[in-house]
């Protein structure tokens, strides 16, 4: 760069890796103090700013947001994968540049998405929750859980994600992958995985992996009708996006028993309420979105939204535009 620009920080709660590669590019960084910093907080430090460095989705970037930062506003960068936080259409229609970091956060979403079904399958939580409370048996039929090895996996979403996640679940000697969207992938022959539609899927499968971003077309896809065309001896997974799932709907699948289990990182709303009725469910198993919680991921996904930044600011391509 050739002249210092301001960039805005959206909180403090920041991998340093990605302030050091910005701080070292003749970036001058002025951060928002504070974990959580309200919507106020970050409109009124931005006026003058030539970029916008959001980590996470906790900032709703729209007009308003935007009207605020004025003329002076090149490029929105943001430490996430996901960009249902972004108005993407406001956002291009002003001529601000876009980057995020897909990719790098792969290894680890799948990671958890495997650990949920396995935990799901084999009714973990339950057993914590009967252990717990000293109810234990030697019963050969007692706490039963579904196979893995042998099924038939359904994955919502076969874009980097879930193949990855697909990938990951071969070596457990999986019957059959099915998979859903708009159009057939090249992709899906790596793992052998069949197209099919939606209520095919559904129907079919033993587990069912949503791996989906959140779009106007994806939103609330899971209702009372889609759970009610699964198996009742399904696990339902979720890794890719909260508002997918019918919250409602998700709830009354488990508590009667119309699917077996699931296993979920992410929710709507989120963070759910400590009171929801979703966590005294037995067969539900819960992370808080940590899906790319991982020391290395964390700072590669904030090292890849500084250069999308920087790079937008020299006239160069971005790593991952969006």
């Amino acid at each position: 760069m050739s002249k210092t620009r301001k960039v805005l920080v959206t909180r403090e709660d920041c991998p340093q890796a990605g302030l050091d590669l910005l701080r070292n590019s003749k970036c001058e960084l002025t951060i928002v103090p504070g974990d959580y910093p309200s919507r106020e907080e970050i409109i009124r430090a931005i006026p003058g700013h030539d970029a916008l460095y959001v980590v996470g989705n906790h900032v709703n970037v729209n007009a308003e947001l935007l009207d605020a930062a004025g003329p002076s506003l090149k490029i929105i960068s943001t430490i996430s994968s996901g960009y249902d936080h972004l108005d993407v259409p406001e956002i291009k229609r002003r001529g601000i540049i876009i980057g995020h970091t897909p990719v790098v956060l792969n290894a680890a979403v799948s990671e958890i998405a495997v650990m949920l079904l396995l935990t799901a399958a084999r009714r973990a939580h339950e057993s914590r929750l009967l252990l717990e409370a000293g109810k234990s048996e030697r019963k050969p039929m007692w706490l039963l859980g579904q196979d893995v090895s042998g099924s038939t996996v359904g994955i919502v979403g076969l874009g980097m994600i879930g193949l990855a996640i697909a990938k990951r679940l071969v070596p457990f000697e999986i019957g059959r992958f099915l998979y859903t969207g708009h159009a057939p992938k090249k992709s899906a022959d790596e793992i052998g995985a069949e197209f099919v539609s939606l209520d095919d899927l559904l129907e079919l499968s033993d587990f069912v992996i949503v791996a989906t971003p959140l779009t106007s077309e994806t939103r609330g896809l899971f209702d009372d009708a889609a759970f009610d065309k699964m198996k009742k001896t399904a696990v339902f997974i979720n890794i890719g996006r909260g508002a997918v799932v019918k919250t409602d709907a998700l709830l009354r699948a488990l508590k009667e028993k119309k699917i077996f289990a699931a296993g979920l990182d992410v929710v709507d709303p989120e963070p759910l309420p400590k009171d929801h009725e979703l966590l005294t469910l037995p067969n539900l198993e819960i992370v808080p979105h940590i899906g790319s919680a991982t020391v290395r991921t964390r700072n590669n996904m904030a090292i890849v939204a500084a250069q999308n930044l920087i790079n937008a600011l020299e006239g160069k391509p971005l790593v991952y535009p969006l």
